[in-house]
């Protein structure tokens, strides 16, 4: 009689288990949007405390967002990116500021 075991008693047959390709969750961009009202001093804030940038980092990025109109300050998960622009927003609000924050899928 044939058997898959062999002579030293362990078990010849393989076991291959298959993995379902899972996709990442797509990424979005966090954009701020330049705008004639807002003071630069205040984007800068909002870029150090919503988006983790040191001082020298978020001056570069509000000058981005004043010369070119729109920078993008990070990419994140849905979630996460959907918080951020919340937060942005009503903080901006809360100070009376027109600042605008979007998010956008990446491609």
């Amino acid at each position: 009689m044939m058997s898959d075991k062999k002579d030293d008693g362990s078990d010849a047959s393989i076991l291959v288990e298959t993995r379902p390709k899972t996709k990442r969750p797509p990424l979005y961009k966090v954009l701020l949007l330049n705008d004639d009202y807002t003071p630069m001093e205040f984007v800068v804030h909002v870029l150090e405390r919503f988006f983790g940038m040191n001082h020298a980092q978020a001056f570069e990025v509000m000058l981005t967002v004043h010369k070119k109109g729109v920078a993008v300050v990070g990419v994140f998960s849905h979630e996460i990116a959907e918080t951020k622009v919340g937060q942005v927003m009503d903080f901006a609000r809360r100070h009376q500021h027109p600042l605008q924050c979007t998010m956008e899928k990446e491609d």
